[in-house]
């Protein structure tokens, strides 16, 4: 059955709030709007202002309720508008929620989930448009997720539903349209990278909204002869290093794609993994590609620029190669 990104998300939450009783969402504009990108349309009418519950323009506040909630027993799910907001509740998130499990010794957990739309794409300025991903996925206590297709859009929400800790889910803007076959959905593993189209003569690692981008560029590179293996990480914290290792050892190359600037970024975390761990297999320096280090503009033609471009992931790979092509 076709679905979409946005509709899965959807789904992934009402069958919580039906199946567990201890499952409540909150967040600005959850209930009678539906959700800033109408991912909980519906959800009030059916559960209930109790459970459905819409929050003060206070982040720092109602991550607080979110946290107070879940050690009190609930399973909450808090929605927070867009990353950049995020940044109000960082007290909250990275000061109470990632620390309780260690500074009670193990008395405590906190089964919170955070959702929150990330990235460009949109023309929503440098206010609403970052890719903060590699902020959270540096504070061990929590764990950092980036659904990129339509299958754990649903599956990996609902495994964090499951798990014990925090979980901050990063739902790209340019997805919530996206959409594909899906037949019975299904937990996923939010431990693992998945291999998104095998190869053998270089590794591009990517997640989130970078993923459909660097399948267009492995397609395109595909017809000059160069076999591209596309790994969607995913699970940013814990990141999957073993797949990503026993893919460049295959492949002998490897190029990341980050949404996020260059300078202290994921991709540059996931290079040193690769430098560290597969340095003698290398054929060729790890690549990256990255946003222009400035903040998001505003116009269409500008924001495209300074985001990762199927040409730009394909001038990355082919300068691995040298003299080959």
């Amino acid at each position: 059955m076709k679905t979409t990104y946005r509709s899965a998300v959807h789904d992934a939450m009402r069958d919580a709030l039906r199946d567990d009783p201890r499952v409540v969402l909150m967040g600005e504009d959850v209930g009678c709007y539906g959700g800033t990108y109408a991912a909980s349309k519906g959800l009030l009418e059916e559960f209930g202002p109790e459970r459905v519950r819409d929050t003060p323009l206070s982040e720092l506040g109602f991550v607080g309720v979110g946290i107070g909630a879940a050690l009190g027993g609930l399973r909450p799910i808090v929605e927070i508008m867009t990353v950049n907001f995020s940044l109000l509740a960082l007290d909250q998130i990275v000061n109470t929620a990632a620390t309780l499990r260690h500074m009670s010794g193990g008395q405590f957990s906190v089964p919170l989930v955070v959702r929150m739309a990330t990235g460009a794409g949109r023309q929503l300025a440098a206010q609403h448009s970052h890719s903060l991903e590699c902020w959270y996925a540096h504070i061990p206590g929590i764990k950092v997720v980036a659904p990129a297709t339509v299958a754990d859009a649903y599956g990996m929400l609902s495994a964090a539903l499951h798990d014990p800790d925090p979980v901050m889910v990063f739902e790209h803007v340019q997805l919530y349209n996206t959409s594909s076959d899906v037949e019975l959905p299904v937990l996923s593993d939010i431990s693992r990278a998945a291999v998104r189209r095998p190869g053998s003569d270089v590794t591009v690692v990517t997640y989130g909204g970078s993923l459909p981008k660097t399948l267009d560029a492995a397609d395109r590179l595909a017809l000059t002869g160069i076999d591209c293996e596309v790994i969607d990480l995913r699970v940013l914290r814990p990141l999957d290093t073993g797949t990503i290792l026993e893919s460049v050892r295959k492949t002998h190359r490897a190029v990341v794609v980050d949404e996020g600037w260059r300078t202290g970024s994921l991709a540059a975390e996931v290079v040193a993994q690769i430098t560290e761990g597969t340095f003698f297999d290398l054929d060729a320096p790890p690549a990256r590609v990255c946003s222009a280090e400035v903040p998001m503009p505003y116009a269409k033609h500008l924001e495209q620029a300074a985001l990762p471009q199927p040409e730009g992931i394909i001038a990355a790979v082919k300068s691995l190669f040298g003299d080959r092509l």
